[in-house]
């Protein structure tokens, strides 16, 4: 079993306040924590604690920032050498505050993130042989995406592609992707339907599959997660914990989907595993460091 994730990684500086400021407020906060993050790495570590072999593929900048991430993210299951130095580009950051109700807002300066090019496909071509999953996003160049599912397309492996941040699609990312798995803002934006509950997933993922998708994936976030594909589709209802910070869940979502569906899982079982990963992930604080262990959620799906 192997996955490979080529995505973003950040230095996150999350802050914890009553609320969210209001705009030219200031704030006391409660606490402050500095830890790895970015979309691609989150996912990565969440693929790696819940079991599977994997590979990061991403760049970070020669800063301190940097230099940083690198010693924090030494002891995490997964392969890290696909990262590359980057002497022409900072670091990219994540400014994230997070209020009582497990609320947040960040602000994301890519930096190396968003210098993606023909290197990165390079390393992830080569990372490709064995693979059987490729988890992309959307905080890197979209042009580098589109050609890394296209060599995992070629290659056998599934592309599980997180259409986040919300941007507009070409024709050709709904073509490349075999997995999709938008949030409700997501999927506004993609197919024009904000989904407020199944009946309503229910059309944004046949608008998906429409456009080329295998599998479409609509997150509901706390009332759940609608999938749909040729032969089956179904509803997975959230599972109840006591959420501290919802910061990377949907993130530790792709992560548990694509573990799932790496070990031969059935795609209800594999969104299950998905919306247990997410739940757990909202239970700690951190965007990495919340990513669950198969332990913990093996205890909660069973």
């Amino acid at each position: 079993m192997s996955i490979i994730v080529l995505g973003s990684i950040n230095m996150d500086l999350t802050t914890y306040v009553p609320r969210l400021p209001a705009p030219g407020e200031t704030l006391f906060g409660t606490s402050f924590i500095t830890v790895p993050g970015g979309k691609g790495f989150n996912q990565a570590v969440a693929t790696g604690r819940l079991g599977s072999t994997t590979r990061f593929i991403g760049r970070i900048g020669d800063d301190p920032f940097g230099h940083g991430v690198l010693d924090l993210i030494k002891d995490e299951p997964i392969d890290t050498s696909g990262i590359m130095i980057d002497s022409h580009h900072g670091t990219g950051l994540a400014v994230i505050s997070v209020d009582d109700q497990a609320e947040n807002s960040i602000i994301v300066i890519s930096g190396a993130n968003m210098a993606h090019n023909q290197e990165e496909i390079d390393r992830t071509k080569s990372a490709l042989e064995g693979a059987r999953v490729l988890l992309l996003q959307l905080e890197t160049p979209l042009k580098t995406n589109l050609q890394a599912a296209e060599l995992a397309r070629a290659a056998g492996a599934t592309v599980i592609f997180d259409p986040a941040p919300a941007q507009a699609l070409p024709d050709d990312a709904y073509r490349l992707a075999h997995v999709m798995t938008p949030n409700e803002v997501e999927t506004e934006v993609l197919v024009g339907v904000r989904p407020g509950n199944v009946a309503e997933a229910k059309i944004a993922a046949a608008k998906l599959r429409a456009r080329g998708i295998n599998i479409a994936i609509v997150k509901l976030g706390a009332q759940g997660v609608y999938f749909e594909s040729e032969s089956e589709s179904g509803f997975v209802p959230p599972f109840e914990v006591n959420a501290v910070d919802t910061v990377a869940a949907g993130d530790a979502f792709n992560g548990g989907l694509a573990v799932a569906l790496d070990a031969g899982l059935s795609l209800a079982e594999a969104v299950r595993w998905g919306a247990a990963a997410g739940a757990l992930a909202t239970t700690k604080p951190g965007a990495s460091s919340a990513m669950p262990t198969k332990e913990e959620l093996m205890e909660l799906v069973n």
